[in-house]
């Protein structure tokens, strides 16, 4: 199987944008979510900030966060997938 497949089925939550993934909105709070958490349409799932810009990234679905395939701080691509909602 190919590198880049996520193991778990259900739906990607894809960058929209290029920049630095943040899992919590500050250094000290604790992550946005979890593997495992239950999060509903309208969610925030992390921050991603470009050019100085904080862009909150929302859920477009309800369901499990099954798997985050960046870790905080990371610099992420346009339609690079963060996380695997179930």
């Amino acid at each position: 199987a190919p590198a880049e497949k996520p193991a778990s089925k259900g739906t990607p939550v894809k960058a929209p944008i290029v920049g630095t993934f943040y899992a919590s909105s500050s250094p000290d709070a604790p992550p946005y979510v979890k593997v495992g958490d239950t999060v509903t349409a309208g969610q925030v799932l992390c921050i991603i900030e470009a050019m100085k810009l904080m862009n909150e990234i929302e859920a477009e679905q309800g369901g499990i966060i099954r798997e985050i395939l960046v870790k905080n701080a990371e610099p992420v691509e346009y339609g690079q997938t963060l996380f695997i909602i179930e």
